[in-house]
């Protein structure tokens, strides 16, 4: 079965499967060949694992020490880098939810301007339709319809094309690629498109060229017309960052409920303690990505990914997994009140829309004598607070991170020590 199959069965198993069947290429192969955009299905030179990743349906941390038990961190370094950008991009947002604010606004401000102006909703809807006459770009946006995934490189060519040849707003086409993305998350999506445009790094751009796209498509496009310059888009000043949000590693004692949503749906959550877990539910925000809906296979995946999640966390726990009808403080508060709750515990959420809607209905809960706890993984906790500029400051904590988080051990982490020196 080729990767973009195993998107049909979002499930744990699927996730484990695929790293198992990625493992042997995660080393220098994947470091050789990992530029290219073969085209789909043929995307066996990356590990295609960031749509289970990023529900957390397998985490980071168990990717990592499965590769580094298998090669040595100088062959695997590439992968590992890769791993943690993601990690990168959310640390990022998370001292910086101005961004994410920003970005909603302007999508809706430029979903406003598509019926006003006649020329641009022309221009918007055959990007969409991929009616452009540009064939790789129009190839990429029927490879995300009918699959829900696009190589990194395809991912970048297609950001640039959008702003700097087509000349559309950027929100849009953030969020065009954020509603169709298997592995679509609110901080990796949004600041890679602004790295595009040169607002991330201010004044650095990436500019789709014909010659590189065909080289790493190995022939498939040569693209005519593109834009021959880019000039970095412009924005009011960003306000400075802010401290993180606190978060608790922590379990309250006593009884309480479990809630799950698709940000974090791993079945090992982070030592309960003395809680007593005695309800659990899930409630699903994948699909409300506002002002237009998420495409079906999106809303498949991850309709899909919730239900295993929950069953999993109800067979471990023996409790009866509940399914609330909205991501609303009424529908959480009749179910704690059915279950006799005054605590409720969720992973934590990032900046994006599940955080969004916590932080909207936790004071309500308050309200009611029900309190929400977000639990925070480690990994995070320990990896954020280096994602304060740009990548490089996270990238030369990695090998003393691996070491942390015992992701490599003993003798491995010697090793490590003296590859990080050596880098120096």
């Amino acid at each position: 079965m080729n990767p973009i199959e195993l998107f049909n069965h979002p499930n744990r198993s699927t996730a484990l499967l695929r790293l198992q069947a990625f493992l042997p290429h995660a080393g220098r192969l994947y470091e050789s060949r990992r530029n290219h955009d073969l085209g789909s299905p043929d995307h066996t030179n990356v590990s295609m694992l960031s749509p289970f990743i990023r529900h957390r349906l397998i985490t980071e941390q168990e990717v990592l020490s499965a590769v580094l038990a298998r090669h040595s961190f100088a062959a695997a370094e590439k992968f590992v880098q890769e791993v943690f950008w993601r990690t990168y991009f959310k640390g990022y947002l998370e001292t910086r939810p101005f961004i994410w604010n920003d970005y909603c606004q302007g999508v809706i401000q430029k979903t406003d301007e598509l019926g006003r102006s006649a020329g641009l909703r022309k221009a918007y809807e055959h990007a969409i339709d991929g009616k452009t006459g540009i064939d790789c770009f129009d190839r990429w946006v029927e490879e995300l319809g009918l699959t829900g995934y696009l190589h990194n490189h395809a991912r970048m060519w297609f950001a640039s094309i959008w702003i700097f040849t087509l000349r559309l707003p950027w929100q849009l086409g953030a969020d065009f690629m954020l509603r169709h993305l298997l592995d679509g998350d609110p901080a990796s999506n949004t600041l890679s498109w602004r790295w595009v445009g040169g607002l991330h790094t201010k004044g650095k751009t990436y500019l789709a060229r014909s010659d590189n796209i065909n080289t790493y498509t190995q022939g498939r496009f040569s693209p005519k017309g593109l834009a021959l310059e880019a000039r970095p888009l412009e924005e009011a000043e960003v306000p400075k960052a802010r401290p993180l949000r606190e978060a608790t590693a922590s379990w309250p004692s006593g009884k309480v409920g479990l809630l799950l949503t698709h940000e974090d749906l791993h079945p090992q959550l982070p030592d309960p303690g003395t809680s007593k877990i005695a309800a659990l539910a899930s409630v699903n925000l994948a699909s409300e990505q506002a002002p237009f809906d998420a495409a079906p296979l999106v809303k498949h995946f991850v309709d899909s990914a919730i239900s295993d999640g929950s069953k999993r966390f109800a067979d471990q726990l023996s409790v009866e997994a509940k399914t609330l009808s909205s991501f609303s403080s009424s529908a959480i508060m009749d179910w704690a009140k059915s279950e006799n709750l005054n605590t409720i515990v969720t992973p934590y959420a990032p900046v994006g829309p599940v955080a969004s809607q916590l932080q909207m209905i936790a004071p309500e809960l308050r309200n009611n004598q029900i309190q929400l706890i977000e639990v925070r993984r480690n990994f995070d906790t320990l990896s954020w607070p280096h994602a304060t500029r740009g990548f490089f400051g996270l990238k030369e904590k990695i090998p003393k991170l691996l070491e942390t988080l015992a992701i490599v051990t003993g003798n491995d982490a010697a090793q490590l020590n003296m590859f990080e020196s050596a880098q120096r």
